[in-house]
């Protein structure tokens, strides 16, 4: 029952960001990224996506860094990983 964070390497609108994922369920994502002012629209499918400015609070919160491979094999590995729909499917 963990939380991790990648570290804020993922450019977009101007930022650098991080996702926030758990290894357990959903619910515990959203209670931490509650705790953390992270805002709903900020999930997206599976993992939040979380500004670099909120990096360090993550962690002092508990999460645990790593990279985004293990990110993805946590989510894999918990059956919560949720990809994209090829395009034209739908979302």
């Amino acid at each position: 029952m963990s939380i991790y964070v990648d570290p804020p390497t993922w450019p977009g609108h101007g930022r650098l960001w991080s996702h926030l994922v758990s290894d357990t369920s959903y619910a515990e994502l959203h209670e931490f990224a509650a705790r953390l002012g992270a805002p709903r629209r900020a999930f997206e499918r599976d993992h939040y996506d979380i500004p670099s400015e909120s990096y360090s609070a993550a962690l002092a919160l508990g999460a645990i860094p790593a990279s985004p491979r293990t990110l993805v094999h946590h989510l894999h590995t918990a059956g919560l990983r949720r990809r994209k729909p090829p395009p034209g499917e739908g979302a």
